[in-house]
């Protein structure tokens, strides 16, 4: 069984045919997805998707190039939702992006120890999105495990293997979408291959980057079966060992 541990399922992509989008991830051995908002309406939208399909989770936040937008109220309701609602099992997604120029660093750096600080003070985990700014991000999650152990995955992750290195020292979880199966990411192959198995998640981070066997389509949860295979093909394992360690890490993560 795989768990799809990043998928935005609230997109207008998914629109029109969500239960068959689910009932393809049931058939591929996918037993849970995780649906992550980026902003007050996704969160809202992911929730209510959780609600309505056992299949899936929510996770609640304010993504970083949409943290400019957010409305005065908007964090309180992020806050709100991320208490009252049972099948919210993470936050975020959260973190630092400094490839898209949306909202200034500093409130960036703001939102993103927000959800660090609702993370620890709701034992749930926080999920990163970390875009040229690898560093940043290094920097501010070693500040914050200052304070006490962090529960975390570095989302669709595509740093070097320093930087992989420094999260897993400081326990994180990694987590590798379609990118990795690209013929041109060979040096994410190399880092993919360095992260130990009991802190390996998969994900497909949908509807984007999609699997080089289905690149091109619009990606969803199913389909976390290719980057799964690719993996165990990188560390010389089995598909069903990768399945195996990758559905008990995030169960373990997510409380699943």
């Amino acid at each position: 069984m795989l768990i799809d541990t990043h998928a935005h399922l609230f997109d207008e992509r998914f629109a029109k045919d969500l239960p068959a989008v689910l009932a393809r991830a049931a058939a591929a051995g996918v037993e849970r997805v995780v649906c992550l908002g980026i902003d007050l309406e996704s969160s809202r939208a992911s929730v209510a998707i959780a609600n309505a399909h056992p299949l899936v989770v929510a996770a609640v936040g304010i993504q970083p190039n949409h943290a400019a937008e957010a409305k005065p109220g908007d964090w309180d309701e992020i806050v709100e939702l991320a208490q009252r609602e049972p099948r919210v099992v993470a936050i975020g997604e959260t973190g630092l992006d400094r490839y898209w120029d949306r909202a200034p660093f500093a409130l960036q750096e703001d939102y993103f120890a927000r959800h660090i600080e609702l993370s620890r003070r709701l034992n749930k985990p926080f999920a990163i999105h970390c875009r040229n700014a690898e560093a940043d991000v290094v920097k501010a999650l070693r500040e914050h495990s200052a304070k006490g152990p962090l529960r975390a995955v570095m989302h669709s992750f595509s740093g070097d293997l320093a930087t992989a290195r420094e999260c897993l020292d400081m326990g994180l979880y990694m987590s590798f979408a379609g990118m990795v199966t690209y013929p041109t990411a060979q040096t994410l192959r190399d880092v993919a291959k360095e992260v130990p198995l009991d802190r390996l998640l998969v994900e497909t981070d949908c509807p984007y980057l999609a699997p080089q066997p289905v690149r091109g389509k619009r990606n969803e949860p199913a389909y976390v079966a290719h980057t799964t295979a690719l993996l165990a093909q990188v560390k010389g394992v089995s598909v069903a060992e990768i399945e195996e360690h990758t559905t008990r890490n995030a169960k373990a993560l997510f409380v699943l």
